[in-house]
């Protein structure tokens, strides 16, 4: 399975009351089948694939092609009792999102897993999507979910005002936070983007380490030799953040990106460093791919057919509830589902 990004127009408004309601439901009961078929990691898995995450949201009846899908979506599965199950959902959009650690600290006590461990990689995943691919989208959505055993995934959303486009970003336990944490990525549109967790860059971030550990006045000092190329007043500022790292000395570049207030344009600092004076490469590749059921709430397909949506809650919780009593024969007949076509 392939997680990456998805790329959505930014569509304003609310979900109405009675969809959001209907979305909990239904998608509580999807979420809750897959966790008795398949496990809690195989949840994660499918919700940091962008495909199956945009099928999802369609079947639940939101949008099909918007930024809404995602803070929708997100939010109705936070409702959804999953706790009970062994999945927390953390984190949200805002001021929700900016919650995430405290939630995670309680939500991890509560699963006796590792919260300062969970609490980490969701801040690292934030700062890669806001610093390491600067593609134009400032982030303005993030949810951090795990389970009992300390599997996680991230969904998290930027926009941007200029082209009026929303990007998402979906992580899934990656082994390495720093090098192609996103194996795949799905979208619409492509921006120039300076892409430094790419394996072109891997060079480059060594690089970039050992300038930050030399100091601000060597790294002014390399900006000078390249003055032809930089406006070096336009870094002035985040040169200063670079004193922190040669206060701290980082050993690897995940180390490098964890120091507080080490920002984008410190880090596009060390890059062109790294690119002109030393010759290492640099990624400018869009990380780029691309999703229906029950309608949409702007009848786009086609208007959100309540009856039968009801039923489908219906059908799939009476499933998932005799599938607690051993009698998983409905929720099998479900995967012949997938073998039709209507």
């Amino acid at each position: 399975m392939r997680t990456g990004v998805a790329e959505l127009p930014l569509h304003y408004g609310t979900c109405p009351r009675w969809l959001f309601e209907r979305m909990k439901k239904l998608s509580g009961a999807i979420a809750k089948a897959i966790i008795l078929e398949h496990g809690t990691e195989e949840l994660l898995k499918r919700l940091s694939d962008p495909y199956f995450f945009q099928a999802f949201a369609c079947v639940v009846g939101f949008d099909w092609h918007s930024s809404g899908t995602t803070t929708t979506l997100c939010a109705a599965l936070k409702e959804a009792g999953l706790d009970e199950c062994g999945i927390a959902i953390c984190g949200g959009k805002g001021s929700v999102a900016r919650k995430a650690p405290e939630e995670i600290e309680k939500k991890a006590k509560n699963f006796g897993v590792d919260a300062e461990k969970l609490t980490y990689f969701s801040r690292i995943s934030a700062k890669v999507d806001n610093t390491c691919i600067q593609d134009g989208f400032e982030l303005y959505h993030h949810v951090f979910i795990f389970d009992e055993q300390g599997n996680w995934a991230v969904i998290q959303q930027g926009m941007n005002t200029q082209n009026k486009y929303a990007r998402r970003y979906h992580w899934f336990s990656p082994k390495n936070l720093v090098l192609e944490p996103h194996s795949a990525v799905c979208c619409d549109i492509k921006t120039k983007t300076l892409n430094l967790v790419a394996k072109e860059s891997k060079q480059a971030q060594k690089c970039m380490v050992d300038i930050a550990k030399e100091g601000e006045q060597k790294v002014k000092k390399l900006f000078m030799e390249s003055s032809h190329w930089f406006d070096l007043r336009r870094y002035e500022k985040s040169l200063h953040a670079i004193e922190k790292a040669y206060e701290e000395q980082p050993k690897t570049f995940e180390e490098l990106l964890a120091i507080r207030g080490l920002g984008a344009k410190a880090l596009r600092a060390l890059a062109l460093i790294a690119k002109l004076i030393y010759g290492c490469e640099l990624s400018w590749k869009d990380p780029v791919k691309y999703s229906f059921a029950h309608g949409g709430k702007d009848r786009v397909p086609y208007p959100v057919d309540k009856k039968l949506y009801d039923a489908s809650i219906r059908t799939l919780e009476e499933a998932v509830e005799l599938a607690k009593l051993g009698k998983r024969e409905k929720l099998h007949a479900f995967k012949t589902l997938k073998r039709l076509r209507i």
